[in-house]
């Protein structure tokens, strides 16, 4: 289905009765009968053709989607969207016992419940993201294939829904600092925390670049869905999510380097916990790193839309 310039473009008229040429003249001129006129939607004439403009004007539906992501997720369940509230407090609790008490791993001298709790969080948002826009092509092919509108309208909606989500996870979170400090714990809230939206926003810009990346892919190779789930798992395990980058042995700290998404986990925990290790030039380096990645998830989603109908 062709998707992306709009050219107008004049109807034949035919008259079954004499007119005059000045009747006919404003009959067929769309400026004083723009009802006469109908919009052609042709495909992208180049890599770089994101009609970004154009996404702005659909900023309306992007809104209307955004409320039917949130909603329709926890939609006939009897708590509703109070498991945006006990999925991560479970989580948590289960890293705590396994990861701390069993498994004796460090948390940097942060208590133990904050430290996996503020981990949970950001990597929730991150994977779910991730997980949600990759399949934004498949889940929504019948929609897609009945009216036009910008097709990043859809990937896009589904990062600010679970924004919302990750908004009332914050602020859970805050509420257990703030049991914390009631019973005499030490907390180190750091200037950090003023980062806490570019935070976000870089978890944000890998989750849309990466997850529309995979979605352009998956519409000729449908395994790369399977693969994304046990990906994001094993991503996890390399990602300071369990543990702080001050476990690792020294001589292999430097593959914690590798991974952009290093510095905001430990950024987080630096904001609210006051314990990790990272630096403003490696916060630096991972936003720069997620423009690379939004760019050219964007190239491969755009090239792919013209022709998606087609193979999914």
């Amino acid at each position: 289905m062709p998707s992306h310039g709009e050219t107008t473009t004049l109807p034949t008229i035919e008259h079954n009765t004499p007119v005059s040429e000045g009747h006919a003249r404003r009959e067929a001129d769309p400026a004083l009968n723009p009802a006469l006129a109908w919009t052609v939607i042709t495909p992208a004439r180049s890599w770089f053709d994101w009609r970004l403009r154009q996404l702005w004007r659909y900023r309306d539906l992007i809104g209307l989607f955004v409320w039917r992501d949130f909603v329709s997720v926890y939609k006939q369940t009897i708590l509703g969207p109070a498991w945006h509230v006990i999925r991560p407090l479970i989580t948590t609790l289960i890293f705590t016992v396994v990861f701390s008490r069993m498994a004796g791993l460090s948390t940097d001298g942060a208590p133990p419940f904050l430290f996996y709790m503020v981990g949970n969080i950001a990597w929730t948002y991150f994977s779910t993201c991730l997980d949600n826009t990759s399949k934004t092509f498949v889940a929504n092919s019948a929609l897609l294939g009945k009216v036009y509108f910008h097709r990043l309208v859809i990937p896009i909606s589904l990062v600010i829904s679970n924004l919302i989500a990750f908004g009332i996870q914050l602020g859970i979170l805050l509420a257990v600092m703030v049991v914390y400090a009631l019973a005499g714990v030490s907390l180190h809230l750091t200037s950090w925390v003023l980062l806490t939206p570019i935070l976000v926003l870089i978890l944000a810009g890998y989750a849309l670049g990466g997850g529309i990346m995979v979605c352009a892919l998956t519409t000729r190779y449908r395994d790369l869905s399977y693969l994304v789930t046990f990906g994001v798992q094993l991503l996890m395990y390399v990602t300071p999510v369990i543990y702080p980058v001050s476990a690792l042995p020294a001589r292999y700290r430097w593959t914690a380097s590798l991974n952009p998404l290093t510095p905001v986990l430990e950024g987080f925990r630096v904001a609210f916990l006051g314990v990790g290790t990272v630096t403003p030039r490696e916060l630096a380096v991972s936003f720069v790193t997620m423009l690379a990645v939004l760019a050219v998830g964007t190239i491969l989603f755009t090239r792919v839309e013209r022709t998606f109908m087609d193979t999914v």
